[in-house]
């Protein structure tokens, strides 16, 4: 009888066990895998002070988060301010990375005038307006090199000397002197009327009457300095230290151009453009340095949450691996991430779910939560919505380079 060899009978089944056992020693060997996350849920929400309204939200319920504002290990800030009913959080972050770094320069602890800055770039906005005929933006906000551009030309004060609040009140509100500084200019303009002197003196009128008129001098350590003198001679802030930075396909990387926004309304081209992960990376690396920084971006979003003091990426909108240069840049595009506020970049924190930053917050949501005054930002946040940022140019001396 004839019949098959057994060495050959059994090369199978050799084979089979042999691989086998390969798969299972490279998956014992493998590192374990880290678990994804419960994938985030949509809810409907009751609005935060408006009784009977709901809003497009996420159940923060199962999201895991910082305890406190201690765990950021915060570098030194002043105390947290609302800015009320205005439009003037780009002054309020920018002041507070300045009195940061006047104690970071010199040691010295003060609280500077947000609205000494705001005052006088009321006037430079109604400048432009009549300048260019009304062919200039008069839309509230702004941006932190404004206040580099205000203190230049009008130096700087403290809160004890004018805080622009009149008639006894505690909390700021502008709703009105924009609606007459709006209905002024628009007369100027319907008349065609460009005369610079006169249209001044109205929109100062008006701000006089709602802020208060800015003091001309101040008393310090028993000398009478103008605001000029007391930036110069006091402050010494190296106004010309601090540089500002966009992550943007529209302008070619490493080189400056325009930030394209409304509150850029005198069309900047000081903004220094860097690719999204050394956007990211000057942030930590300020951070780890013990720098500061005025951060800017969209607030507008379902994971921006004041109750709670958070804000992150759902992942129902975006997953964070898929946060990229061009998932920043087509919402940015199509305009659902605007440029809509400014906050001060104080701490981070790493957590297993990633990296959170500690921001100080002007804003009324700010108050919201637990944490009066206090934002904690996942990164996923950061790098999606986040769109420009101003810090002392040592912070950021390698990319400096590149321009």
């Amino acid at each position: 009888m004839g019949g098959m060899n057994p060495k050959i009978r059994t090369l199978p089944a050799l084979i089979l066990f042999s691989a086998a056992a390969c798969a299972f020693f490279a998956t014992a060997c493998r590192p374990a895998e880290k678990p994804a996350p419960p994938a985030d849920e949509a809810v409907y929400r009751l609005k935060p002070g408006a009784p009977g309204e709901t809003a497009f939200s996420m159940d923060f319920s199962r999201l895991s988060k910082p305890t406190g504002i201690e765990e950021f290990k915060p570098l030194y800030h002043t105390p947290s301010v609302e800015q009320g009913n205005t439009s003037t959080c780009w002054s309020f972050a920018t002041t507070s990375l300045f009195e940061t770094e006047i104690k970071r320069l010199y040691g010295l602890e003060v609280k500077l005038s947000e609205m000494h800055t705001a005052y006088w770039e009321f006037v430079e906005k109604a400048r432009r307006f009549i300048r260019e005929k009304g062919n200039s933006d008069l839309r509230e906000g702004s941006e932190p090199n404004a206040v580099i551009l205000r203190m230049k030309q009008y130096g700087a004060v403290r809160e004890s000397d004018y805080n622009g609040l009149v008639g006894g009140a505690t909390a700021y509100d502008h709703e009105k002197l924009h609606g007459e500084l709006w209905a002024c200019l628009q007369g100027f303009k319907a008349r065609n009327e460009w005369d610079e002197v006169k249209a001044l003196a109205a929109v100062r009128a008006i701000l006089d009457k709602h802020m208060g008129p800015p003091p001309e001098t101040i008393e310090v350590e028993g000398r009478r300095l103008t605001p000029k003198e007391y930036l110069d001679q006091i402050l010494k802030l190296p106004l010309d230290d601090y540089v500002a930075f966009i992550s943007f396909k529209y302008l070619p990387f490493h080189t400056k151009g325009e930030y394209r926004v409304p509150d850029n309304w005198w069309h900047s081209q000081d903004y220094n453009n860097l690719p999204l992960d050394e956007f990211y990376g000057a942030l930590t690396g300020a951070l780890a340095k013990g720098f500061t920084v005025a951060l800017a971006g969209d607030i507008s979003e379902v994971g921006n949450y004041g109750p709670e003091d958070i804000a992150v990426i759902p992942s129902f909108d975006i997953p964070p691996d898929f946060i990229n240069q061009d998932a920043r840049e087509f919402r940015f595009a199509n305009r659902t991430s605007t440029d809509d506020h400014v906050l001060h970049l104080i701490g981070t924190a790493e957590r297993p779910d990633g990296r959170w930053f500690l921001l100080k917050d002007s804003w009324r949501t700010a108050w919201q939560g637990r944490f009066k005054g206090y934002f904690f930002y996942r990164e996923d946040y950061v790098k999606l919505k986040m769109l420009t940022f101003l810090v002392h140019k040592d912070a950021v001396s390698d990319l400096m380079a590149k321009f």
